[in-house]
């Protein structure tokens, strides 16, 4: 059985407010390599057989984190990259909430391609190919982590459980927050899901409401900023 520790990148100046996308050049916050580096600190004792990212800066560095500890390189892999939003990317998500658009990315996503940018079938397809991928690679009794973005890390996790894509906005992926999922030969099996354990934003921190919750129930496209 393949081991997957999958996590998402810690805080930036956008989470939350923003959909950051793939704009380049997007790193982590004072708070976001904080929570990187005591995610690093929270799984010492487990041992890793690769660390792989996305190619993006955000997830390169919460990655490193991890790496470095251990005296790994970062393996890239360009299937784990974020969601291209086309048209959306850059937008503040309190405007893209009133988007025609916006309610089909909630109740169905399977539905939906972003202007001049991928579909959310098409994303979660090239990202659970690319888990599938490692597993085959480095075997049935490897461990691995996996640095990705909210909307992929939910895509990965629903595949896993079985749902149809339409129920993926279910699920939560916070910042620098660790999903582990076992793969065994006849179905996978879901060990953690969006466990932060005692990760804390620094004091005085102003990254805390990053205005994720938009409409009182929907799910932030891109993951939210996460909670306290």
């Amino acid at each position: 059985m393949t081991t997957l520790l999958l996590v998402r990148h810690g805080l930036t100046h956008l989470t939350g407010p923003v959909l950051a996308g793939r704009t380049p050049g997007v790193h982590l916050s004072e708070a976001g390599q904080a929570q990187a580096e005591a995610l690093a600190e929270r799984i010492k004792g487990v041992r890793l057989d690769a660390v792989v990212s996305s190619p993006l800066e955000r997830c390169q560095e919460t990655a490193q984190a991890v790496a470095a500890t251990r005296g790994m390189a970062v393996e890239t892999d360009e299937r784990l990259v974020e969601c291209g939003y086309g048209a959306w990317t850059g937008r503040p998500l309190k405007e893209l909430a009133e988007d025609p658009l916006w309610p089909v990315v909630q109740a169905h996503p399977s539905a939906v391609t972003f202007p001049e940018g991928e579909s959310l079938s098409d994303m979660q397809h090239r990202a659970v190919a690319a888990v599938r991928d490692w597993n085959q690679r480095l075997g049935e009794k490897a461990v691995y982590l996996a640095c990705s973005h909210g909307d992929v890390i939910k895509a990965i996790v629903a595949d896993a459980l079985g749902l149809h894509l339409d129920q993926f906005q279910r699920i939560t992926a916070d910042p620098a927050a660790l999903t582990v999922i076992r793969y065994a030969p006849l179905r996978p099996f879901v060990l953690k899901l969006n466990d932060m354990g005692e990760l804390r934003f620094p004091e005085g921190s102003e990254e805390k409401d990053g205005g994720e919750n938009i409409t009182g129930s929907d799910a932030a496209v891109g993951g939210g900023a996460g909670t306290t």
